[in-house]
């Protein structure tokens, strides 16, 4: 008796993970497809607009691929409720995980145009110029901050380390560009 219900046992959980196995794959390739065309809406995003096609189409394919792991059962995960809430965490924590302080990833974060409208850097360098920047702006990032979570963080905290950050984007301008950056203090009084 006790070697069928073991023997019985056995079958039920061998079948219990032949079928968890057989729904690791279910979004056929139209369902892949769908999710890839919903992730061009997040292109607006500053890290992920200044991505070229092929960057933005690798990105997608990442997203997608994490989200039907998650969730292989595409007709299931598209009826949750929170569906948009968690596209967005898993968009988001991509971005995280891509975002490493070096010369290639810096210009996404700080784009040399913005850069040039709050007066950082001056208008007309080249690509090269560009490259040197950013390069000595990642070394500084990657002295201040020792892991990738505490550099997005004070990407988003207060004005203190967003002025620390500009600190460091003043000095390589001034190291390399003999741009000197002066900030100015204004105080309004009623």
């Amino acid at each position: 008796m006790k070697r069928f219900l073991l023997s019985i046992s056995l079958l039920t959980l061998f079948a219990a993970g032949l079928v968890g196995c057989s729904q690791t794959r279910e979004w056929n390739r139209e369902q892949r497809k769908a999710m890839r065309e919903s992730l061009r809406d997040y292109r607006r995003m500053v890290y992920l607009n200044d991505l070229n096609d092929a960057e933005f189409a690798a990105f997608t394919d990442d997203v997608a691929e994490q989200l039907e792991e998650s969730y292989p059962v595409y007709t299931t995960f598209i009826a949750m409720p929170g569906v948009n809430d968690t596209v967005d965490v898993v968009v988001v924590t991509t971005i995280v995980d891509e975002l490493n302080a070096d010369a290639r990833n810096m210009r996404h974060i700080f784009p040399y145009n913005y850069l040039v409208a709050q007066g950082t850097l001056p208008a007309g360098l080249d690509h090269d110029q560009q490259h040197a920047f950013y390069k000595c702006f990642a070394g500084k990032v990657n002295a201040a901050y020792l892991t990738t979570g505490q550099f997005f963080n004070a990407v988003l905290a207060d004005t203190t380390d967003r002025s620390q950050l500009r600190r460091m984007a003043n000095a390589c301008a001034n190291d390399l560009f003999d741009w000197t950056v002066t900030e100015v203090d204004i105080i309004e009084v009623d």
